[in-house]
């Protein structure tokens, strides 16, 4: 399984899945020469739109975990801004995620570190057979497949990243092609990529989740508070995963904004009891 590159046929999917990473990396090398503040000011906004409300508050908290609700118009549009993260359908993403947890560093976790750090980075994209194998098909998502527009962007995935792709074209030239593209689409990437393998090998663990689970703070700033990945491990419903003061979570405080206007309902946080059921033991003093 480690060796994703030698020793296997290599599907359609896989080449595809290759390809688009390997073009979107080479078009961020021209990032020097076409560069201006307009374009690094489109880059950051879509960092923003399809990294914090596109994959970590809707792809994962909301779609993965059901942290909280949404009303449908809201949730689909959130969805929508995931899909121009060019990480898969919601459907894919979320499907995969759920397994994840399922298997969580086992020989069954879609992306395990058990693997090495490359693997468990990126390299395990460029093998789908290897995620039926291990897992089966996308049968966790149920709630996603009866909704018509989820298997509509599905069906349809990848002509939305090139639209925008031209319309940033039409809008600002190369340098906001290659900036709003290129340069925002590999650092979101690596960023969404960091959570799981970083955060699986390096930092600290709070609770007593049974898995390689890591707090990684670093992480958690780039990834808008996904690098509190033991915290996430522990309590996987919870909206809130920066769960002390300190531990920042800009996808939290948005929820929060989102609930203060009646937008979010239902948001999910573990309580006292939970919260000692996963805490460390400490050995009791001997009398």
């Amino acid at each position: 399984m480690g060796n994703i590159f030698l020793g296997r046929k290599w599907t359609s999917m896989d080449i595809a899945t290759a390809g688009i990473v390997l073009a979107i990396h080479l078009l961020s090398l021209f990032a020097p020469f076409h560069f201006n503040w307009s374009a690094f000011g489109i880059a950051f906004g879509l960092y923003v739109v399809t990294g914090l409300l596109g994959i970590t508050l809707s792809y994962h908290r909301n779609l993965c975990h059901r942290s909280f609700k949404l009303p449908k118009w809201l949730e689909y549009l959130f969805a929508y801004c995931g899909v121009h993260a060019l990480q898969g359908s919601p459907i894919d993403w979320v499907s995969t995620h759920r397994y994840h947890h399922l298997f969580c560093d086992s020989e069954r976790d879609p992306h395990s570190p058990t693997e090495g750090f490359w693997y468990s980075h990126m390299s395990w994209l460029f093998d789908t057979n290897s995620i039926t194998e291990r897992c089966g098909g996308t049968n966790n998502v149920g709630d996603l497949e009866k909704q018509p527009f989820y298997k509509f962007i599905k069906n349809t995935y990848i002509l939305h990243p090139i639209a925008l792709g031209i319309l940033l074209y039409a809008l600002g030239g190369l340098p906001f092609l290659v900036w709003g593209m290129g340069v925002r689409i590999t650092w979101v990437y690596h960023i969404t990529w960091l959570v799981n393998s970083a955060c699986h090998v390096w930092g600290n663990q709070s609770w007593n989740t049974g898995d390689l689970s890591r707090n990684n703070w670093w992480v958690g700033v780039l990834a808008f508070g996904e690098g509190w990945h033991n915290n996430h491990h522990a309590f996987e419903y919870s909206a809130r995963h920066g769960l002390e003061w300190w531990q920042i979570d800009m996808t939290w405080y948005f929820v929060t904004f989102l609930q203060a206007i009646g937008l979010a309902t239902d948001v999910k946080l573990p309580n006292e009891s939970q919260k000692q059921g996963m805490a460390f033991q400490q050995l009791k003093p001997q009398a």
